[in-house]
């Protein structure tokens, strides 16, 4: 069976993911809303759609056009990186529950969450997010989308973390909680990802 086809039925089943998670986004919108949620920011979600759609398209046309080899090791070890991701990306929005949305929504005077994997790190679900994004391109070894589209979403997470670093510091304990836990696995000290107090 050729490579490439197992390649885009994965980046299916990421698609039906990502689908499934914009019903339970909804439904949590819906919910803290109801609540006395209050609606933060953008989080730029109008640009981070457009990034998803752009990366599941590069990779697939990265893929047929140069046609990019299928490298065992490589696929290996980029799908244990994008399962790690996905692993990540769960456990978050267990952690999370009614209150994990894709929007920026806080529920004011409620204490910002600190268990399961916030026990150990603000931002486990953009880790995961980091990971997968890199990761499931070079599945089939599309090297230019991962470098590419990581780059972008770099970017874009910047302004992502601190918009939401800034709500929850402003409606909840987070600062208190959360303020001298590394924001992701490495360089906790550096630029966008120290400490809030340093924001």
């Amino acid at each position: 069976m050729d490579t490439r086809f197992v390649f885009i039925i994965i980046i299916l089943l990421v698609l039906l993911q990502r689908l499934w998670e914009l019903r339970i986004s909804k439904a949590n919108e819906i919910y803290l809303l109801h609540h006395g949620g209050q609606v933060r920011g953008s989080n730029n979600l109008k640009l981070v759609k457009f990034l998803q759609l752009g990366w599941f398209a590069a990779m697939i046309l990265e893929v047929w056009w140069f046609n990019r080899p299928f490298t065992p090791l490589l696929a290996s070890l980029a799908l244990l990186f994008l399962i790690a991701g996905q692993l990540l990306r769960y456990v978050s929005m267990k952690a999370l529950g009614y209150r994990w949305t894709l929007p920026l929504i806080t529920l004011p005077g409620v204490a910002a969450v600190d268990s399961g994997i916030y026990r150990f790190l603000r931002h486990p679900n953009w880790l995961g997010v980091i990971l997968e994004i890199a990761a499931l391109p070079l599945v089939h070894s599309a090297w230019v989308t991962a470098v590419l589209f990581s780059f972008i979403n770099a970017l874009l997470m910047v302004d992502r973390v601190r918009q939401e670093e800034k709500a929850l510091s402003m409606d909840s304990d987070y600062e208190q909680l959360m303020g001298n836990r590394p924001r992701f696995l490495w360089f906790p000290r550096f630029g966008f990802m120290t400490p809030v107090n340093r924001l």
